[in-house]
């Protein structure tokens, strides 16, 4: 299973509106898990980037 998020594991508890409910959940898919951290602009902001319709001030802001 692949899963990815544009967040990180503190703000999980944003997502889910719950801290205990979103570490619950990170403690049981994580206990086996494999994680990997890519840095940078996802496929979609870098063609976006490149097509000018997204400004690179905004990009460094969602980023």
């Amino acid at each position: 299973m692949i899963l990815t998020s544009n967040q990180g594991f503190g703000a999980c508890g944003e997502v889910f509106d719950d801290r205990a409910l979103a570490t619950a959940i990170l403690d049981r898919v994580l206990h086996h898990a494999m994680t990997i951290n890519i840095r940078g602009h996802s496929y979609r902001l870098k063609e976006k980037l490149k097509a000018g319709l997204v400004r690179v001030e905004e990009a460094s802001t969602t980023a």
